[in-house]
């Protein structure tokens, strides 16, 4: 049997939350912390840089200084994924090489033109796979305007080098279709914690989490119940927090979550433009709802490192 050269990529992804201070600089020792944190945990990967993690806002410099540190931070303790689309291929190409020579995972959306077709999209994946090295992400981000059908994401998948998927859609469907059509033959990740209790149960290898920057051992505890196998006890702890998914659905992310972490002690919270802080009431509604589940689940809490 052909071993897998990527049987690490699978299990519970981190999307860390870039943090920021009040003028704007990436806050490197929070970041450090924040890895920390949830590999400490016993997190399988980290996802830097991703549409969570602000990317957009961000320098083609920033976003390598970014890789470099978290890479660092990392350690080669777990698989890193590190979101290298843009608007300008240069850029991409250029991160993705990067990403690669770091030993990372280079995580390429579709690329950000109206009018596209399917072919163009294609052979734009075909084109950017060899800088990838082998270690090709697909990401599928509906938020870009552009969906990746089950069908299409099948045949960017049969490019060489493409290694996983992290799904955005997440319409039973196609679930089901990427389940049975590419299960064993890329890794398959879910692209949100919001409702990912049926891709995974479906047969996707994981699973990558914005929340857990701010309920690190709640998501943990979740997604492990799942893979255990006990239904019961996952549904009831992902019931837990629904109120907290009603406010990042009303006030945004990854706002909602930074107030959250802010709130916890680990970050303090600052976004950067177009994106705002949450407003004191807004943090304090949120603050109220953390308290709320934290002890709702008799969860412990992690401390900042060093902190």
């Amino acid at each position: 049997m052909q071993s897998d050269p990527h049987r690490a990529l699978k299990g519970i992804f981190n999307i860390t939350v870039t943090p920021f201070t009040a003028d704007g600089a990436i806050d490197f020792p929070a970041l450090g912390q924040a890895v920390e944190r949830v590999i400490g945990l016993g997190y399988d990967g980290l996802l830097i840089g991703g549409t969570y993690g602000e990317f957009p806002t961000m320098s083609p410099d920033e976003r390598a200084e970014l890789f470099r540190r978290s890479m660092d931070f990392a350690g080669g303790r777990v698989p890193v994924m590190l979101c290298t689309a843009a608007s300008d291929v240069r850029i991409t190409s250029e991160l993705t090489r990067l990403a690669s020579e770091l030993g990372g995972y280079p995580m390429i959306t579709a690329p950000y033109v109206s009018e596209i077709t399917e072919e163009q999209i294609v052979d734009y994946f075909r084109w950017i796979a060899p800088a990838a090295k082998g270690r090709l992400i697909i990401y599928n981000a509906p938020g870009i305007g552009i969906t990746l059908s089950a069908r299409l994401i099948e045949r960017v998948a049969g490019i060489d080098g493409v290694a996983g998927l992290k799904q955005g859609d997440l319409n039973p469907t196609a679930i089901d279709d990427l389940a049975n059509r590419l299960g064993g033959r890329i890794k398959l990740f879910c692209a949100s914690d919001l409702a990912f209790l049926g891709p995974v149960t479906a047969g996707f290898d994981g699973l990558s989490s914005t929340n857990s920057c701010a309920f690190p051992e709640l998501i943990l505890a979740i997604y492990r119940a799942v893979e255990s196998g006990d239904a019961h006890a996952a549904i009831r702890l992902h019931r837990s927090w629904y109120a907290f998914r009603e406010l990042a659905r009303r006030y945004g992310q990854p706002q909602t979550v930074k107030a959250a972490m802010a709130h916890r002690g680990w970050s303090n919270g600052h976004v950067r433009q177009p994106l705002q802080r949450l407003t004191k009431a807004q943090a304090a509604e949120v603050a109220a709802v953390t308290d709320d589940i934290l002890a709702a689940t008799r969860l412990s809490q992690p401390r900042a490192v060093n902190a």
